[in-house]
């Protein structure tokens, strides 16, 4: 019926997703590997992170961009925490400060809405971050609560330390479930390469000309922290949430291995991506994973997948089917 070079190219059939046969989101997701388009890719996204969290060979981290904590995905990072299903967490300080007003605040975030005056929530003290509402008080009541920690935790008021280490030291103070306690818990460093970015480091603004502190935050130090965990493991992996400078300050650490060390294996070996970012326009947030290649970010032999979607549809998804897989659900 076809020919030799026909065959090469129709080697495997569509196989219609139906509903009816699926009983768990894992299945749902196998499913998903004989369709097409972001389906297919979110599919076999499965594969790749199974692959990387089930090999205790392989350094998984994960980098986190966007407002992901007011979005409702922070108790889905405490879970990948909890059961060490990754090893570095690379985010912006905001999802930090996000989590951390969860904590203090007891309330946290609100479902609003994007179809607002957004002068009258500036005149009542709401923030909005697109549907999702928060008040300026709960900002307070977060800013008050790491104060209180960070009064017992330096009473010397002179501080000099790197943002990982300041993470997992208020970290251990925490006693609610939240992204730095368990963090902290399990040993799993939190790095924050844009920290001044953040509600967080304006708090320690605060503080210093409140309350007297003199922080010096040294993050080429936690540059150099991560180098020396990729130095001692044998293969690494990436779990990109988005892009930004998370993204990217996880990947320039084989080419500054590269510079200092000269080590022959060069890369990160396995990725996960989900993201909306678009390689065309130039912009780093959306360069392929191949494109990351010509840099030595990843190894040229690398197995990864791009899933083109809004982190709140696919990122769920994804890491409820490898938690009933793993048998932790």
């Amino acid at each position: 019926m076809y020919n030799q070079n026909q065959r090469d190219y129709l080697s495997k059939k569509i196989i219609p997703f139906n509903p009816k046969k699926i009983v768990k989101i894992d299945d749902f997701l196998i499913k998903l590997q004989n369709c097409g388009f972001q389906g297919r890719n979110l599919g076999k996204a499965l594969e790749v992170l199974y692959k990387m969290v089930s090999n205790e060979d392989i350094l998984t981290v994960m980098t986190l961009s966007g407002a992901m904590i007011p979005a409702g995905m922070g108790e889905l990072i405490c879970t990948l925490l909890e059961h060490k299903l990754i090893d570095v967490l690379v985010s912006t300080g905001a999802n930090i400060i996000h989590d951390l007003v969860d904590v203090f605040s007891n309330v946290g975030h609100f479902i609003g809405s994007a179809n607002v005056d957004d002068e009258d929530l500036f005149e009542n003290r709401i923030n909005r971050i697109y549907d999702v509402f928060l008040p300026e008080d709960n900002y307070q009541k977060a800013e008050q609560g790491i104060l209180n920690i960070i009064r017992n935790l330096f009473p010397q008021k002179s501080v000099k330390i790197t943002p990982s280490q300041l993470f997992y030291q208020l970290g251990k103070k925490i006693d609610k479930r939240c992204i730095l306690s368990l963090a902290a818990k399990n040993n799993i460093p939190i790095f924050t390469p844009a920290f001044s970015d953040s509600e967080f480091a304006l708090n320690l603004i605060k503080y210093s000309a409140r309350e007297g502190f003199e922080f010096q935050l040294d993050i080429l130090e936690d540059v150099l922290n991560f180098a020396d965990i990729i130095r001692h493991s044998k293969e690494y992996g990436t779990f990109i949430i988005g892009g930004g400078v998370p993204r990217n300050w996880a990947q320039q650490v084989f080419p500054l291995l590269d510079q200092l060390d000269k080590i022959e294996t060069m890369g990160y070996n396995y990725s996960v991506r989900i993201h909306t970012g678009v390689e065309y326009d130039g912009g780093l947030s959306g360069c392929t994973i191949s494109e990351s290649k010509s840099w030595g970010k990843y190894s040229l032999d690398s197995r990864y997948i791009s899933v083109w979607c809004d982190a709140t549809i696919a990122l769920p998804l994804l890491v409820t089917g490898l938690l009933q897989r793993l048998a932790l659900v």
